[in-house]
């Protein structure tokens, strides 16, 4: 049962960090093994909280998998919530959530657990996987430097 979790500092606000995630469409534009993403729909919910599900397509060179995902943002915990619905996965689990850390700071969390349904394609792209998901919160990063302005000091 595959699971990687880390916390980094950035230096950009929690509800831009915030944004920047929930923004699914744009993964293909930065985000490592993402290939295409196509919103399937869109719900604003009772409680303040947004859902989006959608199909993301992964791959590396001739290998490509889709799979679909709830994808819950919570603007006023600052969390977003991501949960498997279809494809190649037995299970998907991701949590991201944004700590404000003084002005223009904060921390995130990447939480994420999955399990392949076959063993055979774990072994094939699960060391892959891994080492996407190690630069999951550094392409994030990366990519709020391109749109927010890279900041002035070193976290």
């Amino acid at each position: 049962m595959p699971a990687y979790r880390t916390s980094r500092r950035v230096r950009h606000s929690a509800s831009d960090m915030f944004a920047l995630v929930a923004e699914v469409e744009a993964y293909p534009e930065f985000l490592p093994l993402c290939r295409a993403l196509r919103v399937l729909r869109r719900s604003d919910n009772e409680d303040g909280t947004k859902t989006i599900v959608a199909e993301m397509e992964v791959g590396y060179k001739a290998i490509r998998e889709a799979f679909t995902s709830r994808v819950t943002c919570d603007p006023q915990r600052i969390v977003i919530r991501v949960e498997y619905v279809d494809g190649p996965f037995q299970r998907l689990q991701n949590l991201w959530t944004f700590k404000p850390e003084g002005e223009g700071a904060c921390l995130i969390g990447f939480d994420i657990d999955y399990e392949f349904k076959s063993r055979a394609l774990q072994l094939l792209v699960g060391g892959m996987f891994d080492a996407a998901f190690r630069r999951f919160a550094e392409a994030f990063e990366k990519r709020a430097d391109i749109v927010y302005g890279k900041p002035r000091q070193v976290p």
